[in-house]
């Protein structure tokens, strides 16, 4: 089953019915969407449902704390799952609940952490480790041996020198480019990549 009946869980069923694996629903705690479907699919209600366990699931929830909070209170198998039109080297590790989107593209020695996303369209080249509930939005481009922490957003169409790291919880904006080591719990932008001011700090 797939928790969440949004954009993102679209994508998450889409990618599902593609692999030839079989959705039976998508839980939801939006009582609007109950009766609805999602590409065939029955949208139910509430996701305390999903809390049965021994069931399979996969988390279609775009933000990532919200990603993390529901992964670490449902009670399911969390099952990792690639689309047949994304390219991932045998030797890449996924971990528990990460979905790799169409056209993706993971070389060889890549970690991708628990949770994460790797959207439409992505390159991530050799050596790079994926933190949990990160996610590297579509048209990103990470050069070699690039770490992103724990809950990190790369913005669509950003990009990454080799050899960068990314603290945790920090957002890297639409197409920026960073080309140094960012700290955690910050928002950077632009070419090159820089923190925005802070309210405080100005």
């Amino acid at each position: 089953m797939v928790i969440g009946a949004g954009g993102h869980g679209k994508v998450v069923v889409s990618t599902l019915l593609a692999a030839g694996i079989r959705v039976p629903c998508v839980l939801d705690d939006d009582r609007e969407k109950w009766g609805s479907e999602i590409l065939g699919v029955p949208v139910r209600g509430p996701v305390r449902d999903g809390l049965e366990s021994g069931r399979v699931g996969v988390l279609g929830i775009g933000r990532n704390d919200e990603r993390k909070r529901l992964a670490e209170a449902l009670n399911l198998d969390w099952a990792a799952v690639v689309h047949p039109r994304a390219w991932v080297h045998p030797s890449v590790r996924l971990g528990a609940g990460a979905v790799v989107f169409a056209g993706a593209i993971i070389q060889p020695d890549t970690v991708i952490g628990r949770h994460a996303i790797v959207n439409t369209g992505t390159l991530i080249d050799h050596d790079c480790v994926i933190g949990d509930y990160a996610h590297v939005a579509p048209g990103v481009q990470l050069a070699g041996d690039v770490k992103l922490g724990e809950g990190v957003f790369f913005g669509i169409g950003s990009t990454a020198i080799p050899g960068v790291q990314v603290g945790g919880w920090t957002t890297v904006g639409a197409g920026g480019v960073v080309v140094n080591d960012i700290p955690s719990d910050v928002t950077v932008v632009g070419v090159p990549a820089r923190e925005l001011e802070r309210e405080g700090n100005r």
